[in-house]
């Protein structure tokens, strides 16, 4: 993933390089050069290896801090226990330890949460000194308020205005899943990922939704009979979506998840009525979950690990002073110039879940 150009950088190796060079998330990159479990051995001695031929260290990032710093960042996320957002975590995680920071990862379950996390009585700015927000919207208001207290914010999934972001297009998600399963004959479409409630103004599913509803309306296809069912972003919902798409009496031939664990669960169901996924129905996801290559599904890969690891280096870069200068005065920020915007890349990874339409 690159970054945004104009960005003061040193030339020294970061994690982020020998991740790519290395072949591997940045998280792994941290948990190999840390010692920690959950490495094999070959990947930790190939991870240390590269480091070492890239002349690898800890960035000295903390030792320039200014007095009085907390040392802290905090990621704000929905959900504690979803594979994606722990995953973002993990990589914003390995850039932070590297820069000398600890990390404190906080859950909401409402806007009325932000509210309080992001008010002046909470006092965010004695707890630390930056946040990362993942798909959680922040008004200008509160993104304000928290900038004069002298507390950097950066967000995954969405944007604030005036501060850095990564996301992706997930327009652009929904339309290559819509390409690909038309190329693939397929006119009987039904996507599962609505939510039945959207207590943070979760903004993907829609994207992805008009995205896929876009892509099959440039092909001509009528897009009023798209089935719509609610998976709530977890494997028990897509297992429950797709049991109601298979009772439908038309059910569809073809199948848009807009994630890898509801394509999971999705799955699941078909297995257990005795149909084979690519065969008797497609089905495609998104994210490239670990575990879509155990179950051969097509989706629609992001690198989710490394959309957490640049938000992280954009904040801390954002927190430190311009060279030869000093913090700003009462100790807040500055406000920020052109904050950096990465689009990440995404792209169609197609395996065996996905066939041309079963003949009937």
């Amino acid at each position: 993933m690159g970054t945004t150009n104009g960005t003061s950088r040193s030339k020294r190796s970061t994690i982020e390089d020998v991740a790519s060079e290395a072949g591997v998330s940045v998280a792994t990159v941290s948990r190999a050069m840390r010692g920690l479990p959950n490495v094999a051995i070959s990947t930790r001695a190939h991870v240390v290896a590269v480091a070492g031929r890239m002349g690898y260290t800890a960035d000295p990032a903390a030792s320039r801090l200014a007095a009085g710093t907390t040392k802290t960042i905090t990621v704000v996320i929905p959900n504690l226990s979803g594979w994606y957002f722990s995953t973002v975590v993990a990589g914003a995680e390995a850039v932070c330890t590297e820069a000398g920071y600890d990390v404190l990862v906080v859950g909401i379950g409402s806007q009325k949460d932000l509210s309080r996390i992001l008010s002046e009585q909470y006092h965010l700015e004695r707890r630390t000194d930056g946040l990362v927000v993942i798909d959680v919207a922040v008004a200008p208001d509160q993104a304000d308020s928290i900038t004069q207290r002298g507390v950097a914010l950066t967000s995954v999934g969405s944007r604030t205005a005036g501060h850095p972001s990564v996301r992706i297009d997930n327009e652009t998600v929904g339309r290559i899943a819509a390409d690909h399963l038309v190329e693939l004959g397929h006119e009987r479409l039904a996507i599962i990922g609505a939510q039945k409630d959207n207590p943070l103004s979760f903004d993907v599913p829609t994207l992805r939704h008009r995205g896929f509803i876009g892509g099959l309306a440039s092909h001509g296809l009528a897009v009023d009979d798209v089935r719509l069912e609610g998976g709530n972003f977890g494997v028990d919902g897509g297992q429950e979506a797709m049991a109601a798409l298979l009772d439908h009496p038309e059910p569809p031939t073809a199948v848009f998840s807009m994630s890898d664990e509801m394509a999971f669960g999705a799955i699941m169901e078909l297995n257990d009525r005795g149909l084979v996924p690519g065969r008797d129905l497609s089905i495609i996801g998104v994210d490239d979950h670990e575990f879509s290559r155990v179950v051969a599904l097509t989706t629609v890969r992001q690198s989710v690990a490394s959309h957490g690891a640049a938000a992280a280096r954009l904040l801390i870069e954002a927190m430190q002073p311009p060279d030869g200068q000093g913090a700003a005065a009462d100790g807040q920020l500055a406000a920020p110039i052109e904050p950096a915007e990465i689009v990440a890349p995404i792209e169609l990874v197609v395996r065996g879940s996905t066939g041309r339409v079963a003949q009937r």
